[in-house]
């Protein structure tokens, strides 16, 4: 069955912690810029990586203005909050609502004092293309990506927090899952400061093929995004 070209961006949204209205603006604003089928955010991009931040709520009003750019641009947007449960988790926005998609697998051992592990992995299908979701420690568990990758699909979508001196790691797990699974790779890495120890984020977010080449690379500054269209 044929099915459109599906265009995705990755953006590192300017992060002020806590304050989840203000995030949700910066959210909002890159939607509508990218206009793109499919905006991939960081790891708790919606409160910052403070591991203490309240759970956000599907049906909390101050995600409306999101809801409003993902119906305008007819987008989904794949942003990270914690959630009720006590998960690290992958919101899906569009213009029918808010739901929670996936909640990370994988806990860091900071993350493991509050949180706890999601119960699966997540495959979400989008006019016919399949994304697996992935938050940060997941993509380097070579089993994740296996369970994922299994369920058949096109592209491993991760949101991501990693140091700037650790900016060398997603692009080897994104190389090593891309490769192994012949799958699309993209990858929201914040940018700038975002909380929990974290002065200084590595950014450069991308797109990989499933060959491992790099389709798309953004720099290092907050409210940056790249996009490509895969066929």
């Amino acid at each position: 069955m044929s099915r459109p070209p599906l265009a995705v961006a990755v953006a590192q949204s300017s992060c002020v912690s806590y304050d989840v209205a203000t995030n949700v603006a910066a959210h909002a604003a890159i939607v509508r810029a990218a206009a793109t089928r499919v905006v991939v955010f960081p790891e708790l991009s919606l409160t910052g990586y403070e591991l203490d931040a309240a759970p956000v709520d599907p049906a909390d009003p101050r995600l409306a203005p999101l809801v409003a750019a993902c119906t305008a641009a007819g987008a989904v947007a794949l942003v990270g909050a914690p959630v009720a449960g006590e998960h690290i988790a992958t919101l899906a926005v569009d213009g029918t609502g808010v739901r929670v998609a996936y909640r990370k697998m994988c806990l860091g051992d900071v993350e493991a004092r509050r949180f706890r592990p999601g119960p699966a992995p997540v495959v979400l299908d989008v006019d016919g293309w399949r994304i697996g979701l992935a938050i940060c420690k997941d993509t380097g568990v070579a089993a994740h990506a296996e369970r994922t990758c299994a369920a058949g699909v096109d592209v491993y979508a991760a949101s991501i927090v990693d140091a700037a001196a650790q900016a060398h790691v997603p692009d080897q797990r994104a190389v090593r899952i891309s490769t192994t699974h012949r799958v699309v790779v993209a990858v929201a890495s914040f940018a700038g400061a975002t909380g929990g120890g974290y002065t200084e984020t590595a950014g450069r977010s991308a797109i990989w093929s499933s060959d491992g080449a790099v389709l798309a690379r953004a720099g290092t500054e907050p409210g940056e995004f790249v996009q490509a269209t895969l066929t």
